[in-house]
């Protein structure tokens, strides 16, 4: 496993941050922005992960991503903590937005295979059709991949038929080089998504970042022939940024990574304001923030 992780080509930092700058500058202009935020809107993992979270919080936020405003798509699906998926998933069902939550000792990861299987069946048992896992991020930067590709295999199977999305948390991965490999060795253990971080460690989603998980997926399905999606998540706030996100897809990835099959955007703030842009393209005018529910 050590012998080919440190085997792939390593990432030129200056060149994958120049890039993913030169096509954040990309514009994208009426009814193609139109279609891009609309886009961007079922790409939506609304979430809520905090401690204060309550059945009525989860309930509310379901009904937004259900219906988050007269014409607009439904996200992709709502991100809650293991004991509020089954609110989650009775707010939800029959509507086509998924259920995800977060496992496996989120956020720090730390803490024994055993509770983090149990963790994942308890959370999929209650109805959720997506886990979110965290990787134990001392031990991959221990040079510990066999233990961390162990625990997101035994994961993957208390998962069923519940998607894999797996955590790197790449602002505690230290270099691109690093991101790379820990994109790889997800993927060989059989994630469904690889995800950028919890939105808990600063700096969250990049687009450099993103770029060079964009490319591992690209390879890795070149390779074997199985697409995984991928997932920033942390500190997309505009329809600018989410905007700027979909172009580094299209242009890294390829335009068939453009569904909320393969590609989500880990956010709440970000939806607001997809949704106020998107009423300024419709009738010329914003509509103030009081006229959307805060998250």
């Amino acid at each position: 496993m050590r012998a080919f992780l440190h085997g792939l080509p390593g990432v030129d930092r200056v060149g994958a941050d120049q890039r993913a700058a030169m096509l954040g500058t990309r514009s994208v202009k009426t009814t193609a922005k139109a279609r891009a935020i609309d886009l961007a809107i079922s790409m939506v993992d609304l979430t809520t992960l905090e401690g204060a979270d309550t059945p009525g919080r989860v309930r509310g936020l379901c009904a937004k991503a259900v219906w988050p405003a007269p014409g607009a798509p439904r996200v992709a699906a709502v991100c809650v903590y293991p004991d509020l998926v089954g609110v989650a998933a009775a707010a939800v069902a029959g509507s086509g937005v998924k259920v995800a939550s977060v496992a496996t000792a989120f956020p720090s990861g730390r803490s024994s295979l055993e509770v983090k299987v149990a963790d994942t069946a308890l959370a999929v048992a209650a109805g959720a059709d997506e886990i979110d896992m965290v990787i134990d991020r001392g031990a991959f930067l221990a040079g510990g991949y066999a233990k961390v590709f162990e625990e997101i295999v035994a994961v993957k199977a208390a998962c069923g038929a519940a998607h894999l999305k797996v955590i790197l948390e790449t602002g505690e991965l230290a270099c691109y080089d690093n991101v790379r490999r820990a994109s790889w060795l997800a993927m060989l253990a059989g994630a469904d998504f690889i995800k950028t971080s919890t939105g808990k460690v600063a700096p969250a989603a990049t687009l450099p970042v993103t770029l060079v998980m964009l490319e591992a997926v690209r390879d890795f399905g070149a390779v074997t022939g199985r697409r995984v999606g991928v997932k920033p998540a942390g500190g997309i706030r505009t329809s600018k940024d989410a905007i700027r996100y979909l172009v580094v897809v299209k242009e890294t990835a390829g335009e068939q990574w453009l569904s909320p099959a393969w590609f989500r955007l880990g956010a709440s703030a970000v939806l607001n304001d997809l949704l106020m842009q998107r009423e300024k393209l419709a009738s010329g005018r914003y509509a103030g923030r009081d006229y959307f529910t805060q998250d």
